[in-house]
This record gives structure tokens, C-alpha cells and sequence, in this order.
């Protein structure tokens, strides 16, 4: 291939660094040609796109230490209740 063409297997590795800001610029530019005439790569690149979008908008919540040992408390005196 010529030196800005890649395969759809280097588009799909360029895809992944570009959702995490690490690909170069040079790479994106190749990546860009390639999904100019790929559209599977398009799609794969349109799924990276959203499910990048969707987890950059959810906020995690985690119990903390105590929670926890509150409800691992709780469900094992539910479950001795229900193994009688």
C-alpha cells in the first residue's frame, strides 16, 4: 500500500490510540484516509466515538470499607434466615 494507506487492522489499533489521545498526527491522518474508503472501519470508529462519550459521562459511585462490611453483614444474616 502506499504511505498513507493502511489495513484495516493498523486503522483499528490508530482507532484506539486516537480515543485515548495518544495517536500522532500522522497517524490520524492515515486514519482518516482509511475511513474515507473503509466503512467498516467507520463503523468501528462511530462505536469508539459513542462508547468513549458514554463513559466519559458516568459518574461511579463506591461504597465505602465500612458499606461494605455492612451489607456483606446483612446479607449473610439473610441468608441463615432462608438456609433453615
Amino acid at each position: 500500500m502506499g504511505l498513507f494507506f493502511i489495513k484495516c487492522e493498523e486503522a483499528g489499533h490508530v482507532c484506539d490510540k486516537h480515543q485515548y489521545e495518544e495517536a500522532s498526527i500522522t497517524e490520524k491522518i492515515k486514519l482518516n484516509i482509511h475511513l474515507f474508503y473503509c466503512s467498516a472501519c467507520r463503523k468501528h470508529s462511530a462505536t469508539n466515538k459513542k462508547l468513549t462519550s458514554l463513559l466519559k459521562n458516568i459518574s461511579l459511585q463506591f461504597l465505602s470499607s465500612e458499606e461494605k462490611e455492612q451489607l456483606k453483614k446483612a446479607f449473610e444474616k439473610e441468608l441463615q434466615k432462608h438456609q433453615h
